[in-house]
């Protein structure tokens, strides 16, 4: 699986991106907000998600990983495709979705474009549980200003046990803060007990 493609913009236009890499230019599906992260920049790295289906692949890239991990949460929600979870993603920031999920604000769920009281319903439903307001961006930033690579690999390995990253995060930055200087095993034998 792709994680991300970093190389020099080709092409750049609000939906979409060419990326250069070692000589392939890889065509890349994005939102607004991507677009906005994008402009003006020669040198990029652009977070991917690879989606095949059996009659089209595609690839559709963020600015960041917390737009790629809402990006993925959107699409999981039944009703939801991947173009209608890019147009939410252009519509409005991840934190202003995020936002919304939490505070159950169907209206503006629905001032979404492709998106009916149905669909809003079942996004609220599905997604409030799973998204911890500011999920992405404050506990991910706490750890990189900690700048502390023992963290990250902790977060990384109980994310693929399957706990979600907001919850994690939470874990792993509050047995940081008892003990800073804790081992991995540490880390994450403490942060299963919160988790």
């Amino acid at each position: 699986m792709i994680e991300y493609i970093k190389g020099e913009i080709a092409e750049l236009t609000p939906a979409d991106a060419v990326v250069e890499c070692c000589g392939i230019g890889y065509h890349i599906l994005i939102s607004l907000q991507t677009f906005s992260q994008l402009e003006n920049k020669k040198d990029v790295k652009v977070y991917i998600h690879h989606y095949i289906r059996e009659d089209e692949e595609l690839y559709y890239g963020f600015g960041t990983k917390e737009e790629r991990e809402l990006f993925r949460l959107l699409i999981g929600v039944s009703g939801i495709g991947a173009a209608t979870a890019r147009m939410m993603l252009s519509s409005m920031s991840s934190e202003e979705i995020r936002n919304a999920i939490i505070a159950e604000d169907i209206n503006r769920i629905k001032s979404i474009k492709g998106i009916g009281l149905k669909s809003a319903q079942r996004l609220i439903l599905e997604l409030k549980d799973k998204i911890v307001k500011g999920s992405g961006n404050e506990s991910g930033l706490m750890l990189t200003q900690q700048n502390n690579a023992i963290a990250e690999e902790a977060v990384t390995a109980l994310v693929l046990l399957g706990f979600t990253k907001a919850n994690v995060n939470k874990a792993v930055s509050a047995v940081m803060k008892e003990n800073p200087e804790a081992s991995l095993e540490s880390i994450i034998k403490f942060a299963l007990k919160k988790l």
